[in-house]
């Protein structure tokens, strides 16, 4: 099992991450990513766990302030 994070604050909402992976990633309504169907943990940061990281890692690297997190 995988978990993707995202460290929302650190996030600046360039919208990248959900261009290459819109199956987890959307932007909230602050205007920074999110994943889809989380809420905010105890940190502030979104997690889910998966199976599939389909084009997960490919949305963390296009990041360009690295604030995605892919545990496998």
């Amino acid at each position: 099992m995988a978990k993707i994070i995202i460290e929302h604050e650190k996030c600046i909402g360039c919208g990248s991450c959900a261009a290459v992976c819109s199956k987890y990633f959307e932007m909230a309504d602050d205007g920074k990513s999110k994943l889809k169907g989380c809420e905010k943990n105890s940190a502030g940061n979104f997690e889910l766990e998966t199976n599939d990281l389909d084009s997960a890692q490919t949305a963390a690297e296009s990041c360009p302030v690295q604030c995605i997190i892919i545990e496998k």
